[in-house]
């Protein structure tokens, strides 16, 4: 891709070694939304949680901790001239999720204490505010698509990439999703709500161009779900308990790795739960669950994906919990550089 005049100034006068800058752009780079090859969609939505909230505030606080990544990455030096931008977290998005969650967790208290419905009129109300996301989602990214950038998304919960995934649906007649996640998030209408954290995948196998969905480090999962990863060919789920008795009995990672490979397409939309991880890597997460991934494990994973020619077309992280030492979002920081330089490596270019 030629580089502007305007943006090779950007380039020339910044410092690669100097302290981050604390300049309100994503790792203190200096890019605008027109010079950026990757531009990332915050949104900050949390209303269907079903245990902790807070990864509502994951954006904000991934952008002060990305001023801490040190910007040279082995995978591709010169990343950081590409351009990586952050658009403006939305109040309004903010606003609404901290409305509606007060009364989501009290009908989910409902439901907790016997009353099988809960609240219906909070149920119509929840699940006409996620659509209008949704559809914001959709609009927004579409954008990014449309200016000849590549998208991603930091949420917020795991509800929230919907949109993106349907916009992508309208540039590539057929792609595969990489699901990293401690759950299969394969529940229809999850307490009822139709766009719930816990069935962004059954949704997202609504879209027509989706041709499979291989999920890898499951191990939390309910009877419900696994009726259907049985029974829909599209699926292919790799649980952590299967995994770590492969390497166990002397398998490798890459091997492994190689495997999960195997059952992509060309064109894979990375779908990354931090609850995939440790839950020492990120103990503020919504719904931690023991066991997890290295972050090693994980990245070593997405650049073999790229290694095998696979193109990267999209991606979110979702799921991260703000703590007060900033920890969840350090890691989430990093996690996101690295999805963004791998995504771009993933194109050739």
């Amino acid at each position: 891709m030629a580089v502007s005049a305007s943006k090779q100034q950007k380039i020339d006068a910044f410092d690669i070694n100097g302290i981050g800058q604390a300049n309100g752009h994503l790792f203190g780079l200096p890019f605008g939304f027109e010079d950026a090859e990757v531009v990332i969609l915050p949104v900050p939505w949390e209303v269907t949680v079903s245990y902790r909230p807070g990864t509502a505030g994951a954006p904000e606080a991934i952008l002060e901790a990305s001023y801490q990544v040190d910007l040279y990455d082995a995978d591709l030096p010169d990343a950081w001239k590409r351009g990586v931008y952050m658009l403006s977290v939305s109040p309004e998005w903010g606003k609404t999720s901290r409305q509606l969650r007060v009364k989501a967790a009290e009908h989910i208290r409902l439901m907790e204490s016997g009353h099988a419905d809960g609240s219906g009129q909070t149920v119509e109300e929840v699940n006409d505010a996620s659509n209008r996301l949704r559809k914001w989602v959709f609009e927004q990214c579409s954008e990014v698509l449309e200016q000849g950038k590549l998208p991603a998304l930091l949420g917020g919960d795991h509800s929230t990439p919907l949109g993106l995934m349907q916009a992508l649906s309208l540039k590539y007649p057929s792609f595969g999703i990489l699901q990293i996640d401690a759950h299969a998030d394969l529940r229809k209408a999850y307490e009822g709500f139709t766009y719930s954290h816990a069935s962004i995948m059954y949704n997202a196998l609504q879209i027509e161009q989706v041709k499979g969905l291989v999920q890898v480090g499951l191990r939390d999962v309910c009877q419900e779900e696994m009726d259907l990863i049985r029974s829909d060919d599209r699926i292919h789920a790799f649980f952590h308990q299967d995994i770590r008795r492969s390497l166990y009995e002397g398998h490798s990672w890459k091997q492994v790795c190689a495997t999960v490979i195997d059952r992509l397409p060309e064109y894979v939309y990375i779908s990354f739960d931090i609850d995939g991880l440790d839950p020492k890597l990120c103990p503020n997460t919504g719904t931690p669950v023991a066991g997890g991934f290295e972050y090693a494990e994980v990245v070593f994973l997405i650049q073999e994906l790229v290694h095998a020619g696979k193109k990267v077309i999209g991606f979110d992280l979702v799921e991260v919990g703000p703590s007060d030492d900033e920890w969840d979002a350090n890691v989430g920081a990093r996690l996101l550089y690295k999805l963004s330089n791998l995504m771009l490596k993933s194109q050739g270019k």
